[in-house]
């Protein structure tokens, strides 16, 4: 499962930028690839932006309790659930990090079926981000995932399972960059969606498990908690070593 390459991706360049590349080659990027100092200022201006709102309403507006907020959305009618699973799968396309989501969905619904409905949302955010990085191209890609990019593209490079599944556990390295830099550096669908749906598991039943203790500080809500950051820390630990040694042995 190692060196799985999606044969139809190797025989068609990966997006526009690409056109003219041979076939089965990927196309080499230019070395002076940056993300435009435009998109710095302009995420500083957003940050600005929603702090300031959030300043505002903390301020001006009584926010409802928890319990309210629960009881205000009918988390057993489907047209809620899908319609937070949809919004989760939006927020996994966009560098906009999952957590406040996946803890939302343990505020809502609970552990076990919060975590079932994230788990869907994400890799339906995931899997559409994949698909999404190889109509958008290489060229296009290393741009959108500025410093990560060199990074993703290194360990991505033998487009395997277990490149995949090491991105997704190390600290430091969001969901989205994995996503696109899948979908554009030529890892198989198969091998891409086995390695994140095994690999966002523990990430995403420690978040949802915060989210339903907020909302029912019980014993055993408090107890998957610590067991879930237990699994999560000895995931990254493992990812964390396995990585430095394969940076030593290819040095």
């Amino acid at each position: 499962m190692e060196d799985t390459q999606d044969p139809e991706f190797a025989q068609r360049p990966v997006g526009p930028e690409d056109d003219g590349a041979p076939a089965g080659q990927l196309a080499a990027a230019p070395a002076d690839v940056v993300t435009p100092r435009w998109g710095n200022y302009l995420r500083n201006g957003l940050l600005i932006i929603v702090f300031l709102l959030m300043l505002w309403l903390v301020l001006n507006v009584h926010m409802p309790s928890i319990q309210q907020i629960r009881e205000s959305v009918d988390v057993t009618s489907w047209t809620a659930i899908l319609g937070f699973i949809g919004l989760y799968a939006l927020v996994a396309i966009t560098p906009i990090p999952v957590t406040i989501m996946a803890i939302a969905f343990g505020l809502l619904f609970g552990v076990f079926e919060g975590t079932a409905f994230a788990l869907v949302g994400v890799m339906l955010g995931s899997w559409a981000a994949y698909w999404l990085a190889r109509l958008l191209g290489q060229v296009t890609v290393r741009r959108l995932m500025g410093r990560h990019a060199p990074t993703v593209e290194e360990k991505l490079e033998s487009r395997g399972f277990l490149a995949v599944y090491l991105l997704r556990v190390m600290p430091g390295v969001p969901y989205w960059p994995v996503n696109y830099g899948s979908g554009a550096f030529g890892v198989s669908q198969r091998v891409y969606l086995i390695a994140s749906a095994l690999s966002v598991i523990p990430g995403q039943l420690s978040l949802v498990a915060i989210g339903a203790f907020i909302a029912v500080p019980s014993f055993f809500h408090g107890a998957v908690v610590v067991c879930a950051w237990i699994v999560v820390a000895t995931l990254t630990i493992w990812a964390y070593l396995r990585w430095r040694r394969q940076s030593k042995a290819e040095s």
